[in-house]
């Protein structure tokens, strides 16, 4: 190195972590930002965080709805359960480990083509995410079974999540899954802080 030269350092990806966006951020763009803290803190976290909460869960009863719950992976009914998320992310994806009462339930998440992709058991959900009034709202656009069978985004058109802040400092959820023929097959409900 030859006396007053002067060289640049150029920072590493892996050195600062932090300066890259979420999945949400990412999906959300600059609405993002205009969401309610709680929305911003807990899709804002980078490595790993444990929320807990309190969730009510509704479960339909047609036999037919029971076996989509089961063939999902989805929790029993129950009140005011205590629930945990522990999420472990990164800028590629996210791992959202559930838990409503001792049942537990896994979603591995990702963006692709503007859309985030949600792998629940053996489906693969395809989310168009929109930010509005403060809140987030989940749309399906696209269904596949086992990674390979497309099913018709139409069947779902009952599917919905809103994610909000019910009160300050809380996140609050709301998802719902009703099919055609087969009427409610699950709805969630409740909220989240970070434990």
């Amino acid at each position: 190195a030859g006396a007053g030269r002067r060289y640049a350092l150029r920072p590493s990806p892996r050195a600062f972590p932090t300066m890259q966006p979420t999945v949400f951020q990412q999906a959300l763009g600059a609405s993002f930002f205009r969401l309610p803290e709680s929305l911003r803190r807990l899709h804002g976290v980078r490595g790993r965080a444990r929320y807990a909460g309190i969730a009510t869960i509704e479960r339909g009863r047609n036999p037919l709805a029971r076996l989509c719950a089961r063939i999902a992976g989805l929790p029993p009914a129950a009140s005011e359960v205590a629930t945990t998320v522990d999420f472990t992310t990164d800028a590629k994806g996210e791992t959202w480990h559930r838990d409503f009462g001792g049942h537990r339930m896994v979603s591995k998440l990702a963006l692709k083509n503007g859309l985030l992709r949600e792998r629940l058991g053996p489906l693969q959900f395809r989310h168009a995410l929109h930010a509005n009034d403060g809140a987030i709202w989940w749309t399906v656009s696209g269904v596949r079974l086992f990674g390979m069978l497309r099913l018709p985004a139409s069947l779902f058109e009952g599917v919905r999540c809103r994610e909000f802040e019910p009160e300050e400092g809380r996140y609050g959820f709301d998802v719902e899954a009703r099919l055609p023929l087969v009427g409610r097959v699950i709805r969630y409900q409740g909220w989240l802080e970070p434990a």
